[in-house]
C-alpha cells in the first residue's frame, strides 16, 4: 500500500497564499495535524518525503527514518509563489487551468509535475507489491493530485478538479493489474484533534 499524505498546515496555507517552493514551517495547528495524521495512518514500514521543511516535519511524526525524494516537492509556482490566490490575475489563472503545458513565469507546468510524480510512483509501485508493507509519502497538494491522476489514468488537467486538505490521507493499492485508488482526501482524523 502507498499512502500519500499532504503535510500539515502552515501560516501561508492558513492565509490562502500559493505555497510552492517557499519553505515555511508548520504552524501550531499543522503540528497537531501531523500527529493526528500519523496516528490515523497507523504503522508504516517506510516514510518518503519532499525535501521541504513542512513535509519533513510532518514525516517525522511517523517515528521512522525519513527518505527525502526531490520528485515529491511541490509544484514550482515561480513568480507567483507566496501570492494570495485572490490576487492571481484572472487571465493567467484561466490559461493555467486549460493548458497542462503552461508554467507561470519562472515556474513549472502541471505536465512536468506529472512526469516526475509518475516516475516516483512507478518506482514505489515496483517496490510495493503485495506483502511488502506500507509506504507513506509526505508531500504537497499538487503531487497528491498528480498521484490520484496516476492511479486513475487521467490527464494532468484533472488535478484542477480535485481539492486536497492539509494533513489529508489518500491510499493507493498496487495490484498486478495496476494501481487502485482506495481512498481520497480522508480528513476525519482531524476532527478528533
Amino acid at each position: 500500500m502507498i499512502v500519500v499524505v499532504r503535510h500539515g498546515r502552515t501560516a501561508h496555507n492558513a492565509s490562502g497564499r500559493l505555497l510552492g517552493r517557499l519553505d515555511p514551517p508548520l504552524d501550531a495547528t499543522g503540528e497537531r495535524q501531523a500527529a493526528a495524521l500519523a496516528e490515523a495512518v497507523g504503522p508504516v514500514d517506510r516514510v518518503v518525503s519532499s525535501p521541504l521543511l513542512r513535509t519533513r516535519q510532518t514525516a517525522e511524526a511517523f517515528g521512522l527514518p525519513v527518505e527525502v525524494d526531490e520528485r515529491w516537492i511541490e509544484l514550482d509556482y515561480g513568480s507567483l509563489d507566496g501570492t494570495p490566490l485572490a490576487e492571481v490575475p484572472s487571465e493567467l489563472w484561466q490559461r493555467w487551468r486549460r493548458d497542462a503545458e503552461f508554467a507561470p513565469p519562472g515556474g513549472e507546468s502541471l505536465a512536468a509535475l506529472g512526469v516526475r510524480v509518475r516516475a516516483a510512483l512507478d518506482d514505489l509501485a515496483e517496490a510495493s507489491g503485495p506483502g511488502t508493507g506500507t509506504t507513506v509519502v509526505v508531500t504537497h497538494v499538487s503531487p497528491v493530485k498528480a498521484a490520484v491522476t496516476w492511479a486513475l489514468g487521467t490527464d494532468d488537467l484533472t488535478t484542477w478538479k480535485l481539492w486536497v486538505a492539509p494533513a489529508s490521507i489518500t491510499r493507493l493499492q498496487v495490484t498486478d493489474r495496476g494501481a487502485v485508488l482506495h481512498t481520497f482526501n480522508e480528513i476525519a482524523h482531524l476532527a478528533r484533534h
